[in-house]
């Protein structure tokens, strides 16, 4: 009992230590469930880079753990159950992949910590594309949408697919036939949007924000009620279409660990809320704040898992 006081001391303390005793230090470790570049990884290494700045924690390990939408990384997760040094950035593309996979298991399985942010969805194009406004888009792919090819960054019931089919359904295109192709994370989507391997890309704008500064990527539309501050494209419902969509992304941790380290690992994610460098954060990324913790997020969990699963079951992807 001496040592687990003593872990949780630490985690409280901000020491970032989240193991102590013979064996030596370990650190707090934050996995990431896609590519370098993805969302989850842009989330991922914010929050750290705070965490670690404003000395809520010590230094913090990030890594990625690539592989089926972010399946792969649920799995590491659930096989890490116990352990207490150990969190894990996701959203509602893992929900997705979990059920397109057909994985056993479901976000709601672990041990809820937060939910961070949310996110608009976003329409991009490469910027020599001859599609220069939404309706352009639109009009393209009501004339054939076998022909206009639209990536995303995540798998089939993930955000960056349900964002295009819920899109689709609203303009009058068969959610059924539009030509979709998964990308794992940001970082491929944007190979393939400025490769031309795509017509268009689907995903937040804060994910693709330095592309679209750099005048490599031309938005669309986003899919807030309001315009995203320095991203120069209308919403949707501007556009006349009369849809708003949004993203979130949160933290888990492994399922089976004690009371005493949630609380101490929410207090880490409640004390990085709260700086001033997280609320600029928000806003160079277009992100709403959207923080929630314990019970609120488990069962905010259930009922992604409820939304996602009969999406796709009216798609026939289940």
């Amino acid at each position: 009992m001496l040592v687990i006081a003593a872990v949780v001391m630490l985690l409280v303390t901000a020491c970032g230590v989240t193991r102590g005793g013979d064996e030596g230090l370990h650190r707090l470790r934050m996995m990431v469930p896609n590519s370098p570049g993805g969302g989850y990884d842009l989330t991922a290494r914010t929050a750290v880079k705070i965490m670690e700045d404003d000395d809520i924690t010590g230094r913090v390990e990030v890594f990625n753990v690539i592989g089926a939408g972010g399946t792969v990384a649920m799995a590491r997760l659930m096989n890490e159950k116990g352990n207490d040094d150990l969190m894990m950035t996701m959203g509602l593309g893992v929900v997705g992949a979990t059920y397109t996979n057909g994985s056993k298991i479901k976000a709601s399985d672990a041990t809820a910590l937060a939910k961070l942010i949310e996110d608009p969805g976003a329409i991009f194009v490469p910027a020599d594309s001859p599609l220069k406004t939404v309706q352009d888009f639109v009009a393209a792919w009501k004339a054939d949408p076998s022909k206009v090819t639209i990536g995303g960054g995540s798998s089939p019931g993930g955000p960056d697919h349900l964002f295009p089919m819920e899109v689709a359904r609203a303009v009058g295109v068969d959610p059924r036939a539009v030509n979709f192709v998964t990308y794992d994370g940001g970082g491929d989507l944007l190979t393939a949007l400025l490769g031309k391997k795509i017509t268009v890309g689907t995903s937040s704008p804060g994910e693709l924000i330095d592309q679209i500064e750099a005048g490599q990527l031309r938005v669309l539309a986003v899919s807030s009620d309001d315009r995203v501050e320095g991203v120069d494209a209308p919403t949707l419902k501007e556009s006349g279409i009369d849809l708003t969509f949004a993203n979130w992304r949160g933290v888990l941790a492994p399922p089976g660990i004690s009371e005493e380290a949630k609380r101490s690992m929410i207090k880490v994610l409640q004390d990085l809320h709260d700086t001033p460098q997280w609320k600029e954060a928000l806003a160079k990324n277009g992100w709403t704040d959207a923080f929630v913790t314990g019970e609120a997020f488990e069962q905010f969990l259930i009922e992604q898992d409820n939304r996602v699963s009969s999406t796709l079951t009216e798609l026939g992807l289940l």
